[in-house]
């Protein structure tokens, strides 16, 4: 039997609890790796960022 598309493949292969509970493991080590990096930052970091929609460094002399 040809499978016809990944779920076929992932329906009915052996060890499917463990690709997905690999695949959790993945996502939760990278979502805590992204929020780690955020935090561990310092504040002075995103000044910069934070205030860029408020800044108006370029004056509109057009309107």
């Amino acid at each position: 039997m040809i499978p016809q598309s990944v779920k076929d493949i992932v329906a009915n292969g052996s060890n499917v609890g463990l690709y997905q509970t690999i695949a959790m493991l993945l996502f939760i080590i990278f979502f805590l790796g992204i929020v780690w990096y955020v935090f561990s930052r310092p504040k002075k970091f995103y000044e910069e960022q934070e205030n860029a929609p408020l800044n108006d460094d370029i004056e509109d002399t057009d309107l």
